[in-house]
């Protein structure tokens, strides 16, 4: 079985190296010293939360903390272009579900989005409590999955909000024949004719004619939006089109909304080999 893993703060581990001892305490210690009662000699892994990993073992033990000695420590690779969820509020907590899924594949943030048709709504006095709740969710999906990154929970956005700061994120490209746009807004639209590809390739220049992945690091996001369950308005889709973002199909079906982040994530991800390359048999 995999070590378990453990969030320290960020930052924690710059000064770390093989043989170092790293003290793990607060909520996170006493989960691992009282809860788990992870003993002497035990395999570990500590995480900055960002891009740092460390695989140790339990030096020793006290009330609510940990002393670890690393044997290794890890660097991992910051992919580009960041994908980052753009999730519609959806009631019985689909909104959450697909939140989960995507942390657990990868995903690099999450924005809330209150579409005009969703159903669920973070109501006036409660906001922080409903960004606490997808953060907490975020965070246990990531330490499930081993994950040494957690991904971020950005402010709630209404589609106007969100299309201001896209066209302000954009404001220096000339269009997108000329030069890529700093933040990709790919929407996920079941009405759409174009593929997800044929975007992909042909509107953000991601990817090649024969598929390899082009790597553009001038893209530095991509979004992909996922409307509620009564779907994307026409007037959103005027919108955002207007703001730069760009519809595609995912696929013939039509996927409830906590599965068509995942699903579309899981696409690009393959695409940009993320679950390995074809080998020769």
């Amino acid at each position: 079985m995999t070590a378990p893993l453990f969030h320290l703060s960020p930052g924690a581990l710059d000064g770390a190296a093989a043989g170092s001892v790293v003290t793990l305490s607060g909520a996170e210690g006493y989960h691992a010293a009282t809860v788990m009662r992870l003993g002497t000699g035990e395999p570990i892994q500590l995480s900055d939360t960002r891009a740092r990993r460390a695989d140790g073992v339990v030096l020793s033990t006290r009330a609510g903390e940990l002393h670890v000695e690393v044997r290794e420590l890890i660097d991992e690779p910051v992919l580009r272009p960041a994908l980052v969820l753009v999730q519609a509020l959806a009631k019985d907590k689909r909104d959450l579900q697909a939140v989960e899924s995507a942390t657990e594949l990868g995903v690099d943030a999450v924005i809330p989005w209150d579409a005009q048709r969703s159903v669920a709504r973070w109501k006036a006095g409660r906001e922080a409590k409903k960004h606490a709740e997808w953060e907490n969710t975020v965070r246990s999906a990531a330490k499930q999955t081993r994950r040494t990154a957690i991904p971020e929970v950005r402010p709630l956005h209404t589609t106007t909000q969100y299309c201001q700061w896209l066209q302000s994120m954009n404001e220096a490209v000339t269009g997108f024949d000329q030069e890529p746009p700093k933040i990709a807004a790919l929407v996920l639209h079941e009405r759409e004719s174009r593929s997800l590809l044929s975007v992909l390739c042909w509107d953000f220049g991601l990817l090649y004619d024969d598929l390899s992945w082009a790597a553009d690091e001038e893209i530095e996001e991509l979004h992909i939006l996922v409307g509620p369950e009564g779907g994307i308005s026409d007037e959103e889709i005027e919108q955002l089109t207007q703001a730069g973002a760009r519809t595609a199909l995912l696929g013939k079906n039509v996927l409830r909304a906590s599965t068509a982040g995942p699903a579309g994530i899981s696409a690009i991800q393959l695409l940009r080999g993320d679950w390995g390359t074809l080998a020769q048999p």
